[in-house]
């Protein structure tokens, strides 16, 4: 299959998930929005990744008004898709629904937990029914109108909509380097530090479910 990938940043794109793509024989073309405009639309599966940027701040980045139609046209259209942290946030605005500051800063890993919907889906339901999950981010989302509310947490952490399109708040696709450079600055409720000591402990068994979250995904998108 071809998966195209859409970043927003240099320090967020499909890391772990590039392994997987390349150990199953997936073509991935990266795509940045914010250079590249308006993503392509002949590719089989569609993956769209976190960024420092939010909904609401359009005048600075235009480009996520490109983003919102490329979003609607793929949901509307059937095109398996899993938006991640800015990736899913888009995709609930696009759709319709709130997104907006958190009332805390999420940093490092929280405890999560499915829902019924969440257990019995085909991409979501592959994690077990309670498990800690990496989340970084200032901002969440509300459930777009139709949607399914597959997993929970300190915020809403995943929905589907339709059929073919999955949102995740949490990050099922980092690793280490890349992830510590999200908190290089030492401006977020963890310190380095404490992120460092939660991946060393952590990060083993969440990238294995990472793994295994991605290949759900992928084939929910093969052609049946």
């Amino acid at each position: 299959m071809k998966v195209l990938a859409v970043i927003h940043s240099d320090e967020a794109g499909p890391e772990l998930f590039t392994e997987v793509l390349a150990e199953d024989g997936h073509e991935l073309v990266v795509w940045d929005i914010r250079t590249q405009g308006a993503p392509p639309q002949d590719v089989d599966a569609v993956m769209v990744f976190g960024g420092d940027q939010n909904v609401g701040e359009e005048v600075e980045h235009p480009w996520l008004h490109e983003e919102y139609d490329a979003l609607r046209r793929w949901v509307d259209g059937g095109m398996p898709l899993l938006g991640v942290c800015l990736g899913a946030q888009t995709m609930a605005h696009a759709l319709g629904a709130k997104v907006a500051p958190a009332r805390k800063t999420l940093a490092g890993f929280y405890e999560t937990t499915l829902t019924e919907p969440g257990a019995a889906d085909p991409v979501v339901g592959v994690l077990p029914h309670r498990f800690e999950a990496f989340n970084a981010n200032a901002y969440t989302f509300e459930a777009p109108p139709g949607a399914t509310l597959l997993a929970e947490g300190p915020v809403l952490q995943a929905f589907r909509i339709g059929e073919k399109a999955w949102a995740l708040q949490f990050h099922p696709e980092i690793r280490r380097d890349h992830v510590l450079t999200w908190f290089a600055d030492d401006t977020t409720p963890r310190t380095p530090e404490e992120i460092s000591a939660q991946l060393d402990e952590k990060l083993e068994q969440w990238q294995e479910l990472g793994r295994r979250l991605c290949r759900a995904f992928l084939a929910q998108a093969l052609p049946s």
